[in-house]
């Protein structure tokens, strides 16, 4: 197993380019079951998440063929419904994606109830409640998800009683091929959502009103093949904006959508960062001299709950008292404990966080709970004084490719060190 050590305390500065959006890459990558074509997808991130997702449509009987370390060709013309397996579907969240890519062209879909992060519930209420609008039969058969309808998906109204990306991405997935008009209302907005339908528009689908709270979904006979790129990763992009500013120093993130980090940008300029905005990037410098913010997560165009630990992190360098409330997730502020170990002041309250900053902090032994946890870990580790050893680095390479390279690139002294089993299990107990 694998630690990453940083001795904090030194200013970032230079570029950094920023991979494909892992988010947006696997409801695409789930897309492709839809067609019976091969599809080639470009700017994928070569991350674990990725490589699991891959893995599962290749044991359920895809092609799929590395063209290069972000670009990959998928064939799954002869792929196996509900035949993935247990003991890989639980590894990543996104394995519920194959539940409407399934559905959609086959009529049924059996999946094991999905892993990932453990920063509170997800339920799968609304995909359920979608599938059953669109005419299928729902129900759990050991620890697995099965959707099933003879005559396979039917087009309806959907309305969501809240905001879900999962259950819209699903609800897309499910309809392109259905027959009839689906119309999903109350749909998530963020620009994952956008890039899944433009994927599915390029290979023939007809989908209108991605990005707005209205979608509507006509049917189509079938799915013909393209080649596409993910969009960047607006969580990545965040996650290096937040460090510079927690850090100080000056370096241009490239290979972004300014647009889709509007919300951050913002509150970096509101806690006295400067951000400079480009066609394709966006520029952070900083002085060391923040204030604390306020932070309300909220489903996109509002603050990504995705940012919100990298934030909460950076607030602790902030003069001042910051209040962060979180409305998406009820267990997103575990890793608060670990931060506190390092010197720093946050007190939680349920959903609602108060920093107080303008502390020293100080290295510590820190363990990762999950991938966003993990990257905020890192920001105040880079940001503090002395030595911090980071375990449990599976969760953040879920997410972020070469987050060590990248960041030594920029200044920072930083590595991964390979450790003993022994050692890494008296690592976690320590903290």
């Amino acid at each position: 197993m694998e630690n990453i050590i940083i001795n904090g305390g030194r200013p970032l500065y230079g570029n950094v380019t920023i991979n494909g959006m892992k988010n947006a890459a696997l409801p695409v990558i789930c897309a492709c079951i839809l067609n019976e074509e091969p599809c080639i997808i470009d700017n994928i991130p070569p991350v674990s998440d990725i490589e699991i997702l891959l893995d599962i449509l290749v044991s359920m009987g895809a092609s799929v063929q590395r063209l290069s370390k972000t670009s990959v060709e998928i064939n799954c013309k002869h792929i196996i419904p509900c035949s993935s397996t247990n003991e890989m579907a639980v590894k990543l969240r996104g394995s519920s994606y194959l539940l409407g890519a399934e559905f959609g062209r086959f009529g049924k879909a059996s999946v094991f109830s999905p892993g990932g992060c453990s920063i509170g519930a997800r339920p799968l209420d609304l995909h359920m409640k979608g599938f059953e609008a669109l005419g299928a039969t729902c129900g759990f058969k050991g620890g697995r998800i099965e959707v099933e309808s003879e005559r396979g998906p039917i087009g309806s109204s959907i309305y969501f009683d809240k905001v879900s990306v999962g259950a819209t991405a699903n609800m897309i997935l499910a309809s392109v091929l259905a027959d009839g008009v689906t119309v999903i209302e109350n749909a998530a907005r963020e620009p994952h959502i956008v890039d899944l339908a433009v994927f599915l528009n390029a290979c023939g689908a007809n989908i209108t009103g991605a990005g707005t709270s209205v979608i509507k979904v006509k049917g189509v006979e079938k799915l013909h093949g393209c080649r596409y790129a993910i969009i960047p990763d607006m969580i990545e992009a965040g996650t290096f904006m937040a460090a510079v500013a927690a850090t100080s120093g000056k370096v241009t993130v490239k290979n972004v959508i300014p647009k889709h980090l509007e919300a951050v940008s913002a509150k970096l300029e509101e806690a006295g960062a400067t951000v400079i905005v480009g066609d394709d990037y966006i520029t952070v410098e900083s002085n060391g001299k923040l204030k604390g913010v306020s932070i309300v997560t909220q489903p996109y165009p509002g603050f990504a709950t995705d940012m919100q630990p990298q934030f909460s992190a950076m607030l602790c360098f902030a003069e001042g008292t910051s209040d962060v409330v979180e409305n998406i997730f009820n267990s997103r502020f575990l890793f608060t404990d670990e931060l506190n170990k390092m010197g720093a002041n946050i007190k939680v309250d349920g959903n609602h966080a108060v920093i107080r900053g303008g502390a020293a902090l100080s290295g510590a032994p820190l363990f990762c709970h999950d991938l966003r946890a993990g990257a905020a870990m890192v920001i105040a580790a880079l940001a503090s004084e002395g030595e911090s050893t980071i375990s449990g680095i599976d969760k953040i390479e879920r997410g972020y490719y070469d987050i060590v390279g990248k960041f030594e690139k920029l200044g920072a002294n930083i590595q991964k060190k390979e450790v003993k089993t022994d050692e890494q299990s008296y690592t976690s107990l320590s903290v």
